[in-house]
Protein backbone atom coordinates (compact mmCIF):
# COMPACT_ATOMS: atom_id res chain seq x y z
CA UNK A 1 0.00 0.00 0.00
CA UNK A 2 2.65 2.58 1.08
CA UNK A 3 4.56 1.82 -2.62
CA UNK A 4 0.90 2.55 -4.26
CA UNK A 5 0.73 5.92 -2.11
CA UNK A 6 4.54 6.54 -3.27
CA UNK A 7 4.21 6.28 -6.86
CA UNK A 8 1.43 9.18 -7.62
CA UNK A 9 3.61 11.50 -5.84
CA UNK A 10 6.47 10.12 -7.45
CA UNK A 11 4.82 11.19 -10.91
CA UNK A 12 3.68 14.69 -9.48
CA UNK A 13 7.23 15.22 -8.79
CA UNK A 14 8.81 13.79 -12.23
CA UNK A 15 5.75 16.12 -14.05
CA UNK A 16 7.09 19.34 -11.64
CA UNK A 17 10.71 19.03 -12.44
CA UNK A 18 9.97 18.19 -16.03
CA UNK A 19 7.72 21.52 -16.36
CA UNK A 20 10.18 23.61 -14.51
CA UNK A 21 13.34 22.20 -16.51
CA UNK A 22 11.16 23.22 -20.02
CA UNK A 23 10.04 26.52 -18.53
CA UNK A 24 13.54 27.13 -17.13
CA UNK A 25 15.19 26.58 -20.85
CA UNK A 26 12.69 28.52 -22.98
CA UNK A 27 13.43 31.68 -20.36
CA UNK A 28 17.50 31.20 -20.75
CA UNK A 29 16.79 31.03 -24.72
CA UNK A 30 14.89 34.09 -24.89
CA UNK A 31 17.06 35.54 -22.31
CA UNK A 32 20.56 35.01 -23.12
CA UNK A 33 20.33 33.49 -26.74
CA UNK A 34 20.52 29.49 -27.37
CA UNK A 35 24.60 30.04 -27.87
CA UNK A 36 24.79 30.29 -23.98
CA UNK A 37 22.00 27.86 -23.23
CA UNK A 38 23.78 24.52 -21.03
CA UNK A 39 22.91 21.73 -19.84
CA UNK A 40 24.03 22.99 -16.71
CA UNK A 41 22.25 26.70 -16.45
CA UNK A 42 18.64 24.63 -17.34
CA UNK A 43 19.42 22.55 -14.13
CA UNK A 44 20.50 25.75 -12.08
CA UNK A 45 17.54 27.55 -13.28
CA UNK A 46 15.04 25.03 -13.15
CA UNK A 47 16.30 23.73 -9.30
CA UNK A 48 17.47 19.94 -10.53
CA UNK A 49 20.21 17.73 -11.03
CA UNK A 50 22.26 17.78 -14.40
CA UNK A 51 21.92 13.92 -14.56
CA UNK A 52 18.15 14.02 -14.37
CA UNK A 53 18.15 16.31 -17.28
CA UNK A 54 20.57 13.73 -19.26
CA UNK A 55 18.48 10.99 -18.01
CA UNK A 56 14.77 12.26 -19.96
CA UNK A 57 17.06 14.23 -22.83
CA UNK A 58 19.92 13.77 -24.93
CA UNK A 59 20.32 17.03 -25.78
CA UNK A 60 19.45 20.63 -25.13
CA UNK A 61 17.83 20.56 -28.57
CA UNK A 62 15.34 18.13 -27.47
CA UNK A 63 14.53 19.96 -24.27
CA UNK A 64 13.93 22.96 -26.47
CA UNK A 65 11.70 20.85 -28.48
CA UNK A 66 9.62 19.61 -25.71
CA UNK A 67 9.75 23.09 -23.99
CA UNK A 68 7.81 23.98 -27.27
CA UNK A 69 5.70 21.09 -27.38
CA UNK A 70 4.68 22.31 -24.25
CA UNK A 71 3.22 25.78 -25.30
CA UNK A 72 1.69 24.09 -28.47
CA UNK A 73 -0.16 22.00 -26.37
CA UNK A 74 -1.25 24.57 -23.99
CA UNK A 75 1.49 23.50 -21.29
CA UNK A 76 -0.80 20.12 -21.08
CA UNK A 77 -3.94 22.13 -19.75
CA UNK A 78 -6.24 21.38 -22.46
CA UNK A 79 -6.76 24.94 -23.73
CA UNK A 80 -5.17 24.35 -26.96
CA UNK A 81 -7.96 23.94 -29.51
CA UNK A 82 -7.23 20.05 -31.35
CA UNK A 83 -8.61 21.30 -34.53
CA UNK A 84 -8.76 24.70 -36.11
CA UNK A 85 -11.71 26.96 -36.03
CA UNK A 86 -15.00 25.99 -38.06
CA UNK A 87 -17.28 28.84 -37.81
CA UNK A 88 -18.15 28.29 -41.46
CA UNK A 89 -16.45 31.32 -43.07
CA UNK A 90 -13.03 29.85 -44.10
CA UNK A 91 -11.00 33.46 -44.51
CA UNK A 92 -12.46 34.86 -41.20
CA UNK A 93 -11.54 31.71 -39.12
CA UNK A 94 -7.53 31.64 -41.06
CA UNK A 95 -7.13 35.09 -40.15
CA UNK A 96 -8.13 34.31 -36.72
CA UNK A 97 -5.39 31.65 -36.32
CA UNK A 98 -2.66 33.53 -38.58
CA UNK A 99 -3.22 36.86 -36.07
CA UNK A 100 -2.36 34.76 -33.16
CA UNK A 101 0.76 33.18 -34.84
CA UNK A 102 2.28 36.70 -36.11
CA UNK A 103 1.64 38.03 -32.34
CA UNK A 104 3.29 34.39 -30.89
CA UNK A 105 6.34 35.29 -33.53
CA UNK A 106 6.65 38.60 -32.61
CA UNK A 107 6.84 37.53 -28.97
CA UNK A 108 10.63 37.22 -28.13
CA UNK A 109 9.86 34.54 -25.02
CA UNK A 110 8.18 31.93 -28.15
CA UNK A 111 10.45 33.41 -31.45
CA UNK A 112 14.10 33.29 -29.99
CA UNK A 113 13.60 29.48 -28.65
CA UNK A 114 11.84 28.31 -32.22
CA UNK A 115 14.61 30.56 -34.19
CA UNK A 116 16.77 27.96 -31.59
CA UNK A 117 15.38 25.11 -32.84
CA UNK A 118 15.11 25.98 -36.66
CA UNK A 119 18.74 26.36 -36.22
CA UNK A 120 19.97 23.46 -34.39
CA UNK A 121 17.92 21.41 -37.02
CA UNK A 122 19.94 21.50 -39.17
CA UNK A 123 22.71 20.20 -38.13
CA UNK A 124 20.80 16.95 -35.80
CA UNK A 125 19.08 15.02 -37.99
CA UNK A 126 17.09 13.23 -35.20
CA UNK A 127 16.29 16.25 -33.76
CA UNK A 128 14.79 17.06 -37.01
CA UNK A 129 13.05 13.68 -37.52
CA UNK A 130 11.69 13.89 -34.06
CA UNK A 131 10.35 17.92 -34.96
CA UNK A 132 8.68 16.66 -38.45
CA UNK A 133 7.22 13.48 -35.93
CA UNK A 134 5.57 14.91 -33.26
CA UNK A 135 5.10 18.86 -34.39
CA UNK A 136 5.04 19.82 -37.71
CA UNK A 137 3.29 16.33 -38.80
CA UNK A 138 0.15 16.70 -36.30
CA UNK A 139 -0.34 20.45 -36.92
CA UNK A 140 -0.38 19.90 -40.56
CA UNK A 141 -2.84 17.28 -40.61
CA UNK A 142 -4.83 19.81 -38.04
CA UNK A 143 -4.23 22.43 -40.98
CA UNK A 144 -5.92 19.74 -44.30
CA UNK A 145 -8.54 18.70 -42.05
CA UNK A 146 -9.86 22.35 -42.16
CA UNK A 147 -9.22 22.81 -45.37
CA UNK A 148 -10.54 19.38 -46.34
CA UNK A 149 -13.99 20.67 -44.69
CA UNK A 150 -14.14 23.93 -46.76
CA UNK A 151 -13.66 22.09 -50.04
CA UNK A 152 -16.26 19.76 -49.40
CA UNK A 153 -18.49 22.66 -48.08
CA UNK A 154 -17.79 24.47 -51.76
CA UNK A 155 -15.29 27.12 -50.22
CA UNK A 156 -12.55 25.88 -52.05
CA UNK A 157 -12.15 23.95 -55.54
CA UNK A 158 -12.07 20.66 -56.12
CA UNK A 159 -9.02 20.55 -57.91
CA UNK A 160 -7.14 22.80 -55.23
CA UNK A 161 -4.25 20.69 -53.55
CA UNK A 162 -4.12 20.48 -49.84
CA UNK A 163 -0.57 20.06 -49.06
CA UNK A 164 0.07 23.09 -51.65
CA UNK A 165 -3.08 25.11 -50.04
CA UNK A 166 -0.89 24.74 -46.60
CA UNK A 167 2.37 25.67 -48.18
CA UNK A 168 0.74 29.02 -49.91
CA UNK A 169 -1.07 29.76 -47.12
CA UNK A 170 1.46 29.37 -44.58
CA UNK A 171 4.53 29.33 -46.57
CA UNK A 172 5.16 33.30 -46.80
CA UNK A 173 4.65 33.73 -43.22
CA UNK A 174 7.26 31.19 -42.02
CA UNK A 175 10.06 32.29 -44.32
CA UNK A 176 9.51 36.05 -43.53
CA UNK A 177 9.73 35.23 -40.08
CA UNK A 178 12.59 32.71 -40.09
CA UNK A 179 14.49 35.11 -42.73
CA UNK A 180 13.99 38.27 -41.63
CA UNK A 181 12.85 39.75 -44.57
CA UNK A 182 10.31 42.00 -43.68
CA UNK A 183 8.43 42.86 -40.88
CA UNK A 184 5.41 40.28 -39.91
CA UNK A 185 2.19 42.22 -39.19
CA UNK A 186 -1.67 40.84 -39.67
CA UNK A 187 -1.82 43.06 -42.64
CA UNK A 188 0.89 41.22 -44.35
CA UNK A 189 -0.95 37.57 -43.62
CA UNK A 190 -4.32 38.89 -44.37
CA UNK A 191 -3.11 40.19 -47.57
CA UNK A 192 -1.29 36.54 -47.90
CA UNK A 193 -4.26 34.97 -47.30
CA UNK A 194 -6.57 36.42 -49.41
CA UNK A 195 -4.66 35.84 -52.70
CA UNK A 196 -4.16 32.55 -51.31
CA UNK A 197 -7.99 32.04 -51.07
CA UNK A 198 -8.82 34.43 -54.59
CA UNK A 199 -6.92 31.40 -56.34
CA UNK A 200 -8.36 28.77 -54.90
CA UNK A 201 -12.06 29.42 -54.44
CA UNK A 202 -14.44 27.59 -57.00
CA UNK A 203 -15.00 29.62 -60.56
CA UNK A 204 -18.23 30.31 -61.70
Amino acid sequence: MNAQRRAPRAARRNEAARRAILTAALALTAQDGYARLTIERIAVKAGTGKQTIYRWWPSKGAVLLDALLMISEGDGDGTRPAELPDTGDLEADLKAVLHATVSELNTPEISKPMRALALEMLGDDVLAADYRQRLERPVKEMKRRRLRRAQLAGHLAPEVDLDVAIEMIWGPLRNRWLHREGPLTSSYVDTVLKTALDGMRPRP
